[in-house]
């Protein structure tokens, strides 16, 4: 009979621990449904003021994915409405997937960051300045190998997708100029034109005279020059290689670097500020701003990123996130004092192509024709969020822009208020 009462009681206690656990999971769920459906009010309604015409928003922890939605259009003229599955190409925001490659590459042996340049290309990169001075694959990683973009890197880059739109391309207002299908070219090639000496493009000005690590100057070409090195050093095309490392672990279906790689009935238009649809376009650098994904899968990235930070990374080991994330610049790599004002300007100190804002945020943003990308999460919160835009942005449209992402940063601080760790 005591063992009976003993029982019955422990059953009792038992049972009311789990009936108040599930109290306090479904308030807790509720809590969450409601900042949810008040941020979807509050993001709607900035939509509504006109101007972008359709952008996607993520908000991410290490363990998943908080909130995701789209609005507006992908495709205005047909009513296509703009998801967290819409895909577009997010500019910048695509060099951070240099900085994990490489680090994959070390890993395997294939290569180390500090090793010059010129160990592994068929052709030779030096600074004309100061040529005795090796450029080191870590110098391309942190902006500082004195290798500077100049005005061909725009007029070269850009390519339509189909022929017959390069005049319509060629019409609208952009630093980029568009070029001819038939002017893509292999990394090797772009590369080599524009760095190597009697080359077509080579010239002194493709260089700051500057000795290599001593100057923060971010450069495109340089990031796909890291990129290339990966290929050569691998075997595999930079497109492969972060298939099988990235993509593909991560199960980022809707993403890819060509658009045979991706569902085009899910591509978005990109637009001009006044409206006009824009060509698709490629670059022949594809690896400094070509990804094409959803918001969906990026949010799967950033959540492995958050992870890679904490030291629970799954496509690298703990001691290759740390130096991803190190804080690697100083005063002295700026020739002036860094912008403090914008909060997030990623190019505050950098670690391996990965930025560092002013207040601590770490991340990326992008830019290109019709295309506005923001991905940066708070070391402190463990929280991250995403903003993909694809339309060009005036001073409204930037004003909005800016007021979406201080919405989600609303979010982010009443989220961590409400669910603390």
């Amino acid at each position: 009979m005591k063992k009976n009462l003993i029982y019955l009681f422990v059953s009792f206690i038992i049972l009311s621990c789990a009936q108040k656990k599930t109290s306090k999971e479904n308030t807790s769920f509720a809590q969450f449904e409601s900042l949810n459906d008040s941020l979807t009010v509050d993001l709607k309604t900035l939509y509504e003021q006109g101007g972008i015409k359709g952008f996607s928003v993520a908000i991410v922890n290490q363990d998943t994915i908080l909130y995701e939605k789209g609005f507006g259009f992908s495709d205005v003229g047909k009513k296509i409405a703009h998801t967290e599955h819409t895909v577009q190409n997010i500019a910048s925001v695509s060099k951070t997937l240099i900085g994990v490659a490489l680090l994959k590459a070390q890993e395997m042996g294939k290569l180390k960051l500090e090793d010059p340049v010129n160990k592994y290309l068929p052709f030779e990169v030096y600074n004309p300045y100061y040529p005795e001075d090796s450029i080191t694959i870590k110098h391309l990683a942190t902006h500082t190998s004195a290798i500077q973009d100049s005005d061909l890197y725009s007029e070269k880059s850009y390519i339509v997708k189909n022929a017959d739109e390069l005049e319509l391309a060629k019409s609208i207002p952009s630093s980029e100029e568009f070029n001819a299908p038939d002017s893509a070219m292999p990394l090797e090639d772009f590369l080599k034109n524009f760095l190597s000496e009697g080359e077509a493009w080579y010239q002194k000005g493709n260089y700051l005279n500057k000795r290599p690590g001593a100057l923060y100057e971010y450069t495109n070409v340089g990031a796909t020059l890291a990129a290339y090195i990966i290929e050569v050093s691998t075997g595999k095309t930079y497109a492969e290689f972060t298939k099988e490392h990235i993509l593909s672990p991560l199960k980022m279906t809707s993403s890819g670097w060509t658009y045979d790689d991706i569902d085009m009935s899910k591509y978005t238009k990109l637009y001009t500020v006044d409206g006009k649809e824009i060509p698709y376009y490629t670059l022949v650098t594809y690896p400094d701003g070509g990804l094409m994904t959803s918001m969906a899968d990026m949010g799967k990235y950033l959540s492995e990123l958050i992870r890679g930070y904490s030291g629970e990374g799954k496509l690298l080991s703990k001691e290759s996130y740390a130096q991803i994330f190190s804080e690697l610049l100083s005063e002295d790599n700026f020739e002036e004092e860094r912008d403090t004002d914008r909060n997030f300007d990623d190019e505050y100190n950098s670690g391996l192509f990965i930025g560092y804002t002013p207040i601590g945020y770490i991340g990326h943003m992008g830019g290109d024709p019709g295309v506005s990308t923001f991905m940066f999460f708070n070391p402190k919160t463990k929280i991250g969020k995403l903003l993909f835009v694809n339309t060009d942005l005036d001073q409204k449209g930037a004003d909005q822009f800016y007021e979406v992402w201080d919405k989600l940063g609303e979010y982010e601080v009443r989220l961590d208020q409400s669910f603390p760790e």
